[in-house]
């Protein structure tokens, strides 16, 4: 890679996707559409059958989150509370879509 290349790849927003049966793709669609020069996206897909209350979520969410933004439309109250809390933990801005304040350091914009 040249250092032109690494430049800007560096320069680059890291966005992390939640989501839980294809709750995010279109976001998902048009961040890749719009977004593919200036922000790198990993999707994180939660599709297994998930029971009512999820005590540790850890089977389910990584233990470290690397991005500078993450986005949740994640469906599971539980799960989308711990990535709240995890986020809050490392820092990292998230937007969680359609839900209500989950944490105080969550973004839930009006749908």
């Amino acid at each position: 890679m040249s250092m032109k290349q690494d430049k800007e790849a560096s320069a680059r927003q890291r966005v992390v996707v939640f989501q839980q049966n294809g709750s995010g793709e279109r976001k998902i669609d048009g961040v890749r559409r719009h977004g593919a020069d200036i922000i790198d996206l990993r999707v994180v897909s939660i599709d297994a059958e998930l029971p009512p209350i999820i005590d540790d979520s850890d089977a389910y969410l990584p233990r470290v989150i690397d991005a500078d933004l993450v986005l949740d439309f994640l469906k599971h109250y539980d799960l989308s509370t711990d990535l709240a809390r995890r986020c809050a933990e490392e820092k990292i801005p998230i937007v969680v879509s359609g839900k209500k304040s989950l944490d105080k350091w969550a973004v839930t914009p009006p749908t």
